[in-house]
């Protein structure tokens, strides 16, 4: 993809035209936005801020156009792309200004803890909110396949309402960093071989931020009700931190094993097949912060 990082990089308008392409191509394919908002992210990263927002701006208003053209209407694709871009601009800035891949990843969770906490701020009963909308997705599928047990499905939906504020906002904050990290790839491609694999290695949280995430877990299994619940729904965003942070401890142990091309790939390859091992990830990275697993996991003499 180096070629597409080198065509963004030519001038305004070939990365405005990348991430409002992209942006439109990720209705039907989501994982698209990934390429869309590291278009915007890239230009911040290597030309700052205002540049970054210029293209930002330019790229909304070619998304609605092209909009207007090919779906009838601009107002979604114009407030689409504002929720792509926005955030990826912003975070983009943070790492330009300050350097540190680790805390541009803990501002965008705690961007996503914000947004968490405002939902519950702003609407009475969340649980019952997202429970109307899961009736909503699951009458289809009833109706699709009369055999499936509506009490069950009926069940696993309640169940579901109470963390999907959390899942939602986990989601969002992903799709954000691998834009970031795609862009910071190209970068390092373009302008600095390696830098990004250094970065990416050195991922470390702060220490009062894993305390602060050990007490919230805390809370969540030792309070009720809403405190509770919204405990629950910080706790997945605190997993997407600690889930990249365990993902750099095992891939720099792994790469220094004699198998290392072979064990990485395959790290990478189970998180993707068995998605339960992020837990086992997301600990690796949580107990990182004070126990230094690099070095004490690294083999003799590596």
């Amino acid at each position: 993809m180096q070629f597409l990082a080198a065509y963004i990089m030519k001038g305004r308008l070939q990365a405005m035209m990348i991430a409002s392409t992209f942006a439109l191509l990720s209705l039907p394919f989501p994982p698209v936005s990934i390429v869309s908002s590291a278009s915007v992210a890239l230009v911040t990263l290597r030309k700052g801020g205002k540049e970054g927002l210029y293209v930002l701006i330019c790229a909304c208003l070619a998304a609605g156009l092209l909009s207007t053209l090919l779906l009838g209407g601009y107002q979604f694709a114009l407030l689409y792309g504002m929720v792509l871009w926005v955030p990826v601009w912003l975070i983009a800035l943070v790492l330009r200004e300050g350097r540190h891949l680790a805390v541009a990843i803990e501002i965008a969770v705690l961007l996503g803890i914000a947004a968490v906490i405002g939902f519950y701020l702003y609407q009475t009963d969340v649980a019952q909110f997202w429970r109307q909308v899961l009736e909503v997705m699951i009458q289809p599928m009833l109706a699709a396949n009369p055999d499936v047990p509506a009490e069950s499905l009926q069940q696993s939906a309640d169940v579901f309402a109470h963390y999907m504020t959390g899942g939602i906002a986990a989601g969002s904050v992903y799709g954000l960093l691998f834009g970031l990290f795609l862009a910071r790839w190209w970068q390092s491609v373009l302008y600095n071989p390696g830098g990004f694999r250094l970065e990416y290695l050195a991922l470390r949280s702060q220490p009062k931020l894993a305390i602060a995430s050990v007490l919230i877990i805390a809370v969540a299994f030792l309070a009720s009700g809403m405190i509770a619940e919204l405990c629950w729904n910080i706790t997945i965003l605190l997993f997407v931190l600690y889930t990249f942070m365990g993902a750099a401890v095992l891939h720099c142990t792994f790469a220094s094993m004699k198998s290392g091309r072979f064990m990485v790939p395959f790290l990478y390859a189970t998180v993707l097949i068995i998605p339960h091992v992020m837990v086992l990830v997301a600990l690796f990275g949580l107990l990182d912060t004070w126990l230094d697993l690099r070095n004490k996991l690294k083999p003799n003499g590596a």
